[in-house]
């Protein structure tokens, strides 16, 4: 299963934010969940198959870890992803603003023909 499946769910997601703060058994981490103990084991087992933590026993405990690389791998490609998302984001605000100037009366500056009615009105209270 690739890593933005895994994330794509809440529970997972939620695991992963605490294991990024710290280390923890599998027992404190099912404590964070309104969920039985075996629901988070399986959630866990999800996180381990996919590389996105790891297990190490000790004694009777077994502590969960965070392996960063997959998500360093998720970081690069959002990271690549960001500008064409900039772009897209950019040139959306470009319209809206196109938009805006098109849609005033005279061409002037709606918040300013607001703002200036506003005065007018103050002026005739007074």
């Amino acid at each position: 299963m690739d890593v933005l499946t895994v994330l794509a769910d809440e529970t997972r997601r939620r695991i992963v934010e605490l294991l990024a703060r710290r280390s923890q058994p599998a027992g404190v981490l099912a404590g964070h969940f309104p969920i039985s103990q075996p629901a988070v084991s399986r959630h866990l087992r999800v996180l381990r198959e996919a590389g996105l933590v790891r297990v190490e026993v000790a004694g009777q405990q077994r502590v969960y870890h965070l392996v960063p690389g997959p998500l360093r791998e998720l970081e690069d490609w959002l990271v690549d992803c960001r500008g064409f998302w900039s772009q897209r984001l950019d040139a959306l605000e470009t319209e809206i603003v196109r938009g805006r100037r098109a849609s005033r009366p005279g061409g002037g500056n709606a918040t300013d023909q607001r703002t200036t009615g506003q005065r007018t009105t103050d002026r005739k209270a007074r």
